[in-house]
């Protein structure tokens, strides 16, 4: 099975812009570039030998210290075959991911989804905002330079009946520490 995996993979270097691939298990896992990774899709999904017909999932990971910050990986699904292939792509702020929702249109959530939660941007998605945080939210709140405790906070405020929001106010009063034990003169000679 493991040679049958690399044949493959191999032969999916000379037909696609592949920089790398890798095989775990029983799964190929692909690194394109961004300018790459709609033909790539498309290719897998279109062509006879790679009927990947179904995108079970995309997901977004942050590494802040990489010029391109965000890692957007892509998991398709051959039901004929039973084979499963990992597509990986990187990208930074500024520039956009192409949307492959008109290929999957499964991915129409989870392209909402990191959008919203680490905001990589896919171009022409049809309906790309908000998805799982509030409208007025600022910011998204699964990259790694997020503040743990936001930048807002919202509660229910009995005395109005209506949610407020506030800024967060992180300062304690003062407080005074008294480090004098009582006992610590016990046992000495």
């Amino acid at each position: 099975m493991l040679n049958s995996l690399i044949i493959y993979a191999n032969s999916l270097t000379r037909l696609l812009p592949v920089q790398t691939f890798q095989v775990f298990g029983h799964e190929i896992v692909i690194n394109v570039s961004k300018k790459h990774l709609l033909a790539t899709l498309t290719f897998l999904h279109h062509h006879s030998n790679g009927n990947f017909h179904l995108l079970t999932s995309i997901s977004g990971v942050d590494y802040p210290d990489r010029e391109e910050r965000f890692e957007v990986v892509y998991e398709l699904l051959n039901i004929r075959s039973n084979s499963r292939i990992r597509i990986k792509t990187c990208t930074d702020e500024i520039n956009p991911l192409p949307s492959v929702v008109n290929i999957f249109p499964s991915a129409n959530w989870w392209e909402r989804e990191i959008w919203d939660l680490l905001g990589v941007f896919f171009s022409g998605h049809p309906d790309l905002r908000r998805i799982l945080t509030d409208y007025g939210f600022e910011g998204h709140p699964l990259r790694k330079d997020f503040p743990l405790s936001g930048y807002f906070e919202l509660r229910y405020d009995e005395d109005q009946r209506v949610v407020v929001c506030e800024p967060i106010e992180l300062t304690q009063e003062f407080r005074s520490f008294d480090f004098h034990i009582p006992w610590s003169h016990i046992g000495k000679s």
